[in-house]
């Protein structure tokens, strides 16, 4: 078997392998070659895996992407996509190989972490990887959707929250596209655990609606200036529910004015925010907090350390202190014991011969790099061991972002 990278002549071979190792076949391009998911390969950072005969029987992508780290921190982040192989061919030690070829590809260029959304979940922790952000579904009958004044005046991150003073005007998803990839950048750049939508994805359409040309209603949100801070992308479907696909805002204001203009839609039944950040206040302002119905909480991204003192370095920090992390990295046959010493925000990690704090597997790393999984969660479920007692509280206390990690971005 051979692996070898795909050019812009591999396309159609890639796609239709890819397709074939999950049984579907492609859908049809529209005009132009745009509004397919595939119109933002990056082909030559694409694999294939090639049997003995000449016949590709695996796949293996990668996108370029920025990653906002803890501290608004951007880094480039390889965000790995199109990964199969044929029915005919599993089990036969493929996808190791593509995914071992792949991240000394990543290690070559010089990246020191990769991400993806995980298929299946049993996948990809062997392969150094672990879910680092989540994502859920709220559902809200419109007819208990009414939403309660701020009791606050202000507090000192700012005004209270419902103090919003713009505007919200509706547009159609083919009248705003540069509106959305304003918005949308300006937002990722303030939000751990965000990537980035290069421009080429707006531009071909591809990916999942706000970005594909699929049919919307765009509600923007406008502020004292007429400055565009905020987006609601929705349709009204079946059983008159109105779907939102994503909501993209400045701060907490302009996502309440968003959620307020939704839950206020005639004639809908119900409204489902598809991509919900966990732990948002919007529950808590529904005059009925019951009205709120959580579902589909789910992991969405996952990340891989390829460089732990790189990583661990990059991001920034907000309480002072110090671990010893032994981390063992089976895939690559790694292991090492770093000395972490934060100070001031900034972070010093290098290699060490002192007794570890904590002990723990990449992929477990990989779990609390963005603030979003405790590290004592992990120890109280077997994944990480904590040499000494109370180490875990210093551990959660170290590793917290200043605000919960989330990704919108399909890819």
């Amino acid at each position: 078997m051979e692996i070898r990278p795909t050019t812009d002549q591999d396309l159609d071979v890639f796609v239709d392998t890819l397709h074939a190792a999950f049984g579907r076949f492609p859908e049809t391009p529209a005009e132009g070659g745009g509004g397919v998911w595939w119109s933002a390969l990056e082909m030559e950072r694409n694999l294939l895996a090639v049997a003995a005969d000449g016949r590709p029987v695996g796949t293996a992508g990668a996108y370029s992407f920025e990653l906002t780290l803890p501290g608004e921190i951007l880094v480039p982040a390889s965000g790995v996509t199109a990964v199969g192989v044929l029915p005919s061919h599993r089990r036969q030690g493929v996808l190791s190989a593509m995914m071992r070829h792949q991240l000394s590809e990543l290690r070559a260029r010089g990246e020191f972490l990769s991400v993806l959304l995980a298929s299946e979940a049993l996948i990809y922790r062997r392969f150094g990887y672990g879910p680092a952000t989540y994502t859920q579904r709220l559902t809200v009958p419109r007819h208990q959707g009414a939403l309660t004044l701020p009791r606050a005046r202000g507090t000192a991150d700012g005004p209270a929250t419902g103090s919003d003073t713009g505007t919200v005007e509706v547009l159609r998803r083919a009248e705003c596209g540069g509106i959305l990839e304003e918005v949308y950048d300006r937002y990722r750049r303030a939000q751990p655990g965000a990537l980035s939508r290069p421009h080429r994805w707006w531009a071909s359409g591809a990916g999942q609606p706000p970005i594909s040309p699929a049919p919307r209603y765009v509600a923007v949100h406008r502020d004292a200036d007429g400055v565009p801070d905020g987006y609601a992308s929705y349709s009204v479907g079946e059983a008159n529910t109105l779907t939102v696909d994503e909501t993209i805002a400045a701060d907490d204001a302009v996502f309440t004015a968003l959620a307020g203009f939704v839950l206020g839609h005639d004639l809908v039944a119900e409204v489902v925010f598809k991509h919900f950040p966990p732990q948002h206040p919007l529950r808590w302002q529904l005059a009925d907090f019951r009205a709120g119905q959580v579902g589909g909480d789910t992991d969405w991204l996952w990340v891989r350390l390829l460089d732990v003192p790189r990583a661990l370095t990059a991001r920034g920090w907000f309480t002072d202190g110090e671990l010893v992390l032994d981390v063992d990295d089976p895939f690559l046959g790694e292991h090492g014991r770093y000395l972490l010493t934060v100070r001031d925000g900034k972070a010093d990690c290098v290699p060490t011969g002192r007794e570890p704090d904590l002990s723990l597997d990449v992929s477990d790393l990989g779990s609390i790099y963005l603030g979003g999984t405790a590290p004592s969660t992990l120890v109280r479920a077997g994944h990480i061991r904590a040499h000494r007692p109370g180490v875990a509280t210093v551990a959660d206390a170290l590793f917290r972002a200043e605000r919960s990690p989330h990704c919108l971005h399909w890819f």
